[in-house]
Parts: C-alpha cells; sequence; structure tokens
C-alpha cells in the first residue's frame, strides 16, 4: 500500500502556556457505565482523557469514544494508543472521523507500535515504516485526499480534519520518527528530568527534520500518579510496572534510578502480563522476586508522580518548564476507574497548577530522592 506524502498539520498545540491535564481510562465495564468516569473528568476540571485499545483487555475503544463524544461537550477525547497492525489505516480513519463528527475539535488519534493488542496473539509491533505509511494514510484520509493503494485509489467519504495524530514512543528512533510525523508526541518515560530532556532533544530533532518547530507539536508526558503521605508504603505496588520494564529492554532505563535488576522474558502464574494482570496483588508479590522495596521506591522517584500533592505539582511544572504542553495521568491497575487519582489531583494538584498558569505559584520544583532509600 502506498499513499500520497501528506504534511503533519500546521496548527499549534492546544495550549503554549499552562499544561492541559489528562487521565487514563482503560474500558474495562460496559461502555455506558464507562462513559460515566469521562464526565466525571469533565466535571472535575480535567483536559482530556484517553482511552487505551486492546482488543481482548477491554471494550472497543471507538465504540467508547463514540458514547463519551456524545456525553461530553468540553473535554478532548484520545485513544493511548491504538494500533497499525491489528487495525488498517482505512478502518482507523474512519472510526476517528465517526467520532469526530460528533466532537468536533476534540478528537485526538493516539498511534502506537502495539503491545497487549499483539502479544497475546503472536503478532509482532508495528515497524517505523508501516507507522510512517499508516500516518500518511489517516491524515490524507482524513484530509478529503484521495490516495493511491495498490493499482487502485480512494478516498474517505464525508472526511474531517480536526483531528490531531499522535504517535506513543520511548525508543530513540521512535522518539525522532514521532517528532518528524506527528502533530503531538506521547512520552512513556516518565517525569525523570534527564530523561524527560533526552526524550525531547529526540523530538525535537525529528520536528526540526520534518521543517517546523515545537511550537506546532504537543508533548505529552505520560506517568503514574498517586497522592500519597507516605511513598516507601505506597510504591511497592508498582513492582510489576518496573518488572515489566526490565522484561522489555528497559534494563539501561532502570538503572539510571539505581535499579539493576534481571527478570524473565516469560513469567507464566501472571497473566496476561505484568503490566495488565489480572490479580494485580499477586503480581505485587510475583515481582518482588527481582524487585524490592527499595527498587521500587526509587522507580516512584525517579518517574513516578507519587508524593504530595505539593510534590505532584511541583513535577508537573518542571515537566512543564521542561517543554512538556500536557501530562497523561495514569493509576497503577487495568481493570478499574482511576476514580481515586481524579479526585485527589482534581481537589488538590489541579488548584496548584490553576494558581502558577495565573501567576500566583508557591511551589518550588522538586526533585527525585537522591540519597539512600530505608
Amino acid at each position: 500500500m502506498t499513499a500520497a506524502m501528506t504534511a503533519p498539520s500546521p496548527a499549534a498545540p492546544e495550549s503554549t502556556t499552562a499544561l492541559r491535564v489528562g487521565v487514563r481510562i482503560p474500558p474495562f465495564q460496559r461502555v455506558d457505565r464507562l462513559v460515566d468516569v469521562a464526565v466525571e473528568a469533565e466535571r472535575a476540571g480535567f483536559d482530556e482523557v484517553w482511552f487505551p485499545d486492546s482488543q481482548l483487555l477491554w471494550r472497543d475503544v471507538f465504540c467508547v469514544l463514540t458514547v463519551a463524544a456524545m456525553r461530553t461537550e468540553r473535554i478532548a477525547l484520545g485513544t493511548a494508543v491504538t494500533n497499525v497492525v491489528t487495525r488498517h489505516p482505512t478502518v482507523i480513519a474512519s472510526a476517528t472521523r465517526t467520532v469526530a463528527e460528533l466532537a468536533p475539535g476534540r478528537m485526538r488519534l493516539g498511534l502506537g507500535v502495539g503491545n497487549s493488542s499483539l502479544a497475546p496473539i503472536g503478532l509482532r509491533p508495528g515497524t517505523q515504516q508501516q507507522m510512517r505509511d499508516a500516518v500518511r494514510t489517516i491524515r490524507g484520509l482524513l484530509a478529503g485526499e484521495e490516495l493511491a493503494f495498490g493499482d487502485l485509489t480512494a478516498r474517505l467519504r464525508d472526511p474531517v480534519s480536526d483531528v490531531r495524530l499522535h504517535m506513543a514512543a520511548t525508543g530513540p528512533r521512535n522518539l525522532r520518527l514521532a517528532g518528524e510525523i506527528a502533530d503531538g508526541v506521547i512520552l512513556l518515560s516518565g517525569v525523570a528530568p534527564a530523561g524527560l530532556d533526552r526524550a525531547t532533544s529526540l523530538v525535537r530533532a525529528g520536528v526540526a527534520a520534518s521543517g517546523r518547530t515545537m511550537e506546532q507539536v504537543a508533548l505529552m508526558v505520560s506517568a503514574y500518579c498517586h497522592v500519597s503521605d507516605d511513598v516507601e508504603r505506597d510504591a511497592v505496588r508498582l513492582k510489576p510496572i518496573c518488572a515489566a520494564i526490565a522484561q522489555n529492554g528497559g534494563g539501561e532505563f532502570l538503572r539510571s534510578a539505581g535499579i539493576n535488576i534481571q527478570v524473565p522474558a516469560h513469567v507464566p502464574d501472571v497473566y496476561p502480563d505484568f503490566v495488565h494482570a489480572e490479580d494485580w496483588p499477586a503480581a505485587v508479590r510475583i515481582a518482588g522476586q527481582w524487585v524490592s522495596d527499595a527498587d521500587a521506591v526509587r522507580f516512584a522517584g525517579a518517574f513516578c508522580l507519587f508524593g504530595t500533592a505539593e510534590d505532584i505539582a511541583a513535577r508537573l511544572l518542571d515537566a512543564r518548564r521542561r517543554g512538556a504542553t500536557s501530562v497523561l495521568l495514569q493509576h497503577v491497575g487495568s481493570y478499574d476507574a482511576p476514580s481515586e487519582v481524579m479526585r485527589e489531583v482534581a481537589e488538590q494538584v489541579l488548584p496548584a497548577l490553576a494558581a502558577a498558569a495565573e501567576g500566583h505559584n508557591t511551589v518550588a520544583p522538586a526533585d527525585p530522592p537522591t540519597g539512600p532509600v530505608r
């Protein structure tokens, strides 16, 4: 399949001054009940809600987005993320158009190489060329262009042109590619200052190669979040996340925070995997074979938004100073709502950020812990 080259959108990101705050909602239950969570996020003052896509784990993401579009008025709606292996780019374009018609200007299409959609059915992640071709195709179809598919040409009837395409990325090559082809980049490496700076520099290189500036590209930082007055107590819930990173080639990433672990590629007692474990307490216990309590605290301090509301607000402000235009907050777990995180952030963290946006910030930037962990 080939497609005409379509340049990334020249539109500016949603915000150039204030940090937009979004929350991830896994589609773990029937759609009408699930969308109540998105409605509550809108009422609570969040700017964005993002739904992951994994056909065996959750309800269909575009069905969820359609109902969410009909039940909300202001909040941005996005996929975080779908993939171009289980879904053909033309199918993604049609589904995206269907939602965008119901929520003008609010639809965000997040794309990635694939993870939990692919591994359980034995498929490999999408390649860089697949991502590049898919973005061209989806963007071109949404813009009303007639594209070539082998010896044929086709177009999308009733296209829409107000959808921003985001790409999730972690590795250097994909970060550079995302900066080159996407309207927004979803950074999956947490809020550690050094890692955020490295990732941003790679995105900047891709953006420069595309002939644009960073002012034209949204930069979203994804991080696990929990308002806590005792990080050492609460960080243990992150052990499966840490173990999964070690399994998937993230050893160097973890070592940057003083975490040096090796985890078998397959742990049969955890289904379907560490990140999406159906029995989270069991996954925490099993991951503890390799991830110590001290490792979990280091991981929380370096990469996550775990701490008091003041600590979290300070780290968010630091991410904004380093180039982030938005943050995607995740709770630990795949089969429940992020209600606790939403409530705590809405009541404690968002007011601090709002004050900062108005020039009344008194929160000093926080650094991750570097001393010995008790």
